[in-house]
């Protein structure tokens, strides 16, 4: 299964907030939907989940229009939904039924995942009684309990301790394992480079970065090195490569190492040759590897 977005814009009032958004997701691969505040993430989110409707463009179901009488929808909305009045189990069992589960499947479902997530002693409690930890717990089961065809979570780990994040990544792992489409939202970008193969990066509305993460950061590492000396200082070392036209003026500091471009025809083995040429005693000598993180940075240009 896969599920695409094809040029999908939306608009409040005067205000355009999505501008021909395309990408699409396989089933199996986590796709990681990343983007700052205000990029857009939420409201794509909606209308994949049909909250709301796009102005124009297509959600598709291996390449048809999806129908969502018969696709199977569990969504985490980042501003939680809940029932701050009624007693735990009692909604999850109302949104179970709410979702067609018939009232046996219903009832099991429910008490699996109060058990999954050490909630069935908080099932008689209304949600207003119970912590912020604990009401995102219940906010997520109530994503999961119908064992959706397609799974959307927005910044799902906000909330949780360590023991519940694990707990939920397992649960996350799982879905991916049984061919489940599932898209990923969140600023904690380790979570997202452990689960995801895929992502795209959103910026004002419209995408920016669409792709396999692998090939991504290959492309971003590509002739570049992490270097440092043990008898020379940093930007000494800097200096050097530069005045042999070696490397591009653009170095920065990474951890005490230099993060440099090669120069065009420029290779790693002449970079080494250079060094030892000179009696430089090499401490760092490594190919760049980019994290999510420095991927994020290098197209949006901050971090929140």
């Amino acid at each position: 299964m896969n599920l695409e977005l094809k040029h999908v814009n939306k608009s409040f009032g005067d205000n355009k907030v999505l501008t021909d958004i395309s990408f699409k997701v396989e089933s199996g691969r986590a796709f990681g939907f990343l983007g700052r505040n205000g990029a857009g993430k939420t409201t794509t989110m909606r209308i994949i989940t049909d909250v709301l409707s796009a102005d124009s463009g297509q959600v598709l179901i291996n390449g048809s229009p999806i129908n969502y009488n018969e696709v199977n929808i569990g969504y985490l909305p980042e501003e939680r939904g809940l029932y701050s009045n009624e007693k735990v189990f009692t909604q999850l069992y109302y949104f179970a039924r709410l979702k067609g589960t018939d009232r046996r499947s219903a009832l099991q479902n429910v008490r699996y995942w109060l058990d999954r997530f050490d909630l069935a002693k908080y099932k008689n409690r209304k949600l207003s009684t119970l912590s912020k930890g604990l009401r995102q717990k219940v906010q997520i089961i109530s994503a999961l309990l119908n064992d959706p065809d397609i799974l959307v979570l927005d910044e799902p780990f906000s909330g949780l301790d360590p023991i519940n994040a694990h707990e939920l990544k397992l649960a996350v792992g799982e879905f991916i394992q049984n061919q489940k489409i599932v898209i990923f939202s969140s600023h904690l970008m380790s979570y997202v480079e452990e689960f995801c193969r895929d992502i795209c990066v959103i910026e004002e509305g419209r995408v920016i970065l669409n792709g396999d993460l692998n090939e991504i950061k290959t492309s971003m590492a590509e002739k570049k090195m992490l270097l440092n000396a043990n008898n020379m200082g940093i930007w000494e070392l800097k200096e050097l490569l530069e005045a042999e036209n070696l490397i591009y003026p653009d170095a920065v500091v990474r951890e005490f190492k230099l993060l440099v471009r090669l120069t065009e025809n420029v290779t790693k083995e002449d970079i080494l040759e250079f060094m030892m040429l000179n009696q430089i005693d090499i401490n760092c000598f490594s190919q760049y590897e980019p994290s999510l993180q420095d991927v994020f940075v290098s197209k949006v240009g901050v971090t929140e």
